[in-house]
């Protein structure tokens, strides 16, 4: 198999900046195409700056990404949007459109970039919300649901246009156990069903690692290691073993950088004697 038929995602050398703060310094990795692929990393480290990047919101100051062959911060803008209707996103927040009912939120897609009829904008919207378990909320308003309706409603809407892969979000932030278990069973069933590529940012690693194919932890803005759920549990890095155990301190260290201690106390002092 070729690479391209292989990988779907292709990131070479990726150097991002916001100001001073060096975001990635050179990150490299491959994301499989029709895999779930998640990206874990501590807070603070551009998992969803990632997501963006590669969806072409955000440009690299130097580095090349390539979606199904395509260099992202090349393309023009009609280019760019026609490689958006391929990619789905499923926001944190779920940000449906608070005017519109579940129905009209999962057609808009439709309405925007399609000159299908409404006859079978209908039928591909009520397919979509019967797939996530929601044609009975069609006629519900987004503040009428759950927030984990409202994740199974932004899920139709992410869909509807039958992407080739879909980007979340932390999407499994704030859910309770049984919303959970929905969310995880309907990304893994989708993403066998449809032969979806789906690209994951998390923070739960249990859930996360359960559905997942392949999985990439980065920090310090590089790739720290990368394989499969099972090679990563069995990683001999100090680092990835401190990330997947919770342990407060390690290479990843709890208290951050400043002066030696007692010399910052007795600094304080004469400080205030003065």
């Amino acid at each position: 198999m070729s690479d391209t038929q292989s990988t779907l995602v292709k990131i070479r050398d990726l150097h991002f900046s916001r100001g001073p703060k060096a975001i990635f310094k050179g990150l490299s990795v491959d994301i499989p195409r029709g895999k779930v692929t998640t990206i874990l990393g501590p807070s603070g480290t551009g998992k969803t700056t990632l997501l963006k990047l590669i969806g072409g919101q955000e440009k690299p100051s130097q580095g090349r990404i390539e979606v199904d062959g395509l260099h992202v911060a090349g393309l023009s803008r009609r280019d760019l949007f026609d490689l958006r209707k391929r990619i789905g996103m499923l926001f944190q927040s779920g940000a449906l459109l608070t005017d519109l009912s579940v129905f009209d939120n999962v057609a808009f897609p439709l309405r925007e970039h399609t000159k299908l009829p409404e006859t079978l904008i209908h039928k591909l919207v009520l397919m979509r919300l019967h797939s996530v378990g929601l044609r009975g909320a069609r006629d519900l308003m987004p503040a009428e649901l759950s927030g984990g309706m409202a994740r199974r409603a932004a899920l139709a809407r992410a869909l509807v246009m039958d992407p080739m892969m879909i980007m979340y979000d932390e999407p499994f932030t704030g859910q309770d156990p049984i919303s959970m278990g929905v969310l995880l069973e309907l990304i893994h069933t989708v993403n066998k069903a449809l032969g979806l590529t789906s690209l994951i940012v998390s923070h739960d690693l249990a859930e996360s690692l359960s559905i997942s194919d392949f999985v990439v932890v980065i920090s310090e803005g590089k790739v720290v290691e990368s394989g499969t759920p099972e090679a990563l549990r069995n990683s001999q890095s100090a680092w990835v073993q401190q990330f997947l155990n919770g342990e407060p301190d390690g290479p990843v260290p709890f208290q951050l950088e400043a002066p030696d201690y007692a010399s910052d106390l007795a600094s304080s002092k004469e400080r205030l004697d003065a």
